[in-house]
């Protein structure tokens, strides 16, 4: 039995999409079952590994983005009964390119060895915080970038909506339609929830940033700029709205404190600490 959900997010771009796909199925097929969500799709630009395709009129408009997709898999695993038989879910935007051949198997090893880890993430060669990671390979951030994260299933266990779930509030609030700072509310339930979140350099992968800049049109997104005046926008209304912040530092800050805490209360992790 597959011990990891790896759950893939397109939308028009089946070619990255499948190639994705075939490199997770070459080296990590004996781990994982692999989930591939069309946010919105043309039917003629639907992977060929599609397992489902969200086809209503306002997702075919407006895709579902991060947040709203992602719950929208997790959840229809949640309701076919699919869930329980994992240990972890592989979360991936389509523009992730992995830079090994077994990622899975690595992320589950390190998963294994730190029992309080609920949000795993692997590095990418272009993030400073590899340079924190030279003496130990994984170590405890209260920041991580989303395009790819592996979260244990207790953890997710743990902070899921499970009364009226809908792909609006299962994991992450699809209120926040663009995901500002979505990766640091996460964070801030893992540790408020006993759990941590950690990079490794055991995995590392990297974010292709060249489709969004310029594929746009395909993706039926807007223009990277005008899409990143959105993001910050909108964002900063979601989050003054929900938590009283005016600040991107207020959010940071507020994370930051419940990771403090964490170590507080385990102290026997200060070796993983920043």
């Amino acid at each position: 039995m597959s011990r990891v959900a790896t759950i893939i997010l397109n939308r028009n771009l089946p070619e990255p999409t499948d190639n994705l796909y075939e490199h997770l199925i070459e080296f990590d097929g004996d781990l994982t079952d692999i989930y591939v969500l069309e946010a919105g799709s043309d039917v003629e630009r639907i992977s060929k590994y599609c397992t489902w395709h969200a086809n209503t009129p306002e997702i075919m408009r407006n895709g579902l983005r991060y947040s709203r997709g992602m719950n929208y898999a997790l959840l229809k695993m949640y309701k076919e009964k699919k869930w329980a038989q994992y240990d972890a879910f592989f979360l991936l935007t389509n523009d992730t390119e992995l830079r090994q051949e077994k990622t899975i198997a690595q992320l589950l090893d390190v998963l294994g060895q730190h029992k309080r880890v609920g949000i795993l993430s692997p590095c990418s060669k272009r993030w400073g915080e590899q340079l924190l990671l030279s003496d130990v390979h994984t170590k405890y951030f209260w920041f991580i970038h989303n395009h790819a994260l592996m979260l244990r299933r207790e953890f997710v266990e743990s902070i899921m909506e499970t009364l009226e779930p809908t792909f609006m509030n299962f994991v992450f609030d699809g209120s926040n339609f663009r995901g500002y700072l979505s990766e640091s509310e996460l964070i801030a339930k893992a540790y408020a929830n006993d759990w941590a979140a950690a990079i490794t350099i055991k995995a590392y992968a990297e974010e292709n940033e060249s489709y969004l800049l310029e594929r746009s049109d395909l993706i039926k997104t807007e223009l990277y700029e005008d899409n990143l005046k959105l993001y910050l926008e909108e964002g900063k209304l979601w989050m003054k709205r929900k938590y009283g912040f005016n600040s991107r530092w207020s959010m940071h800050q507020y994370v930051k404190f419940l990771y403090e805490s964490f170590f507080e209360f385990h102290p026997e992790y200060n070796a993983f600490k920043i």
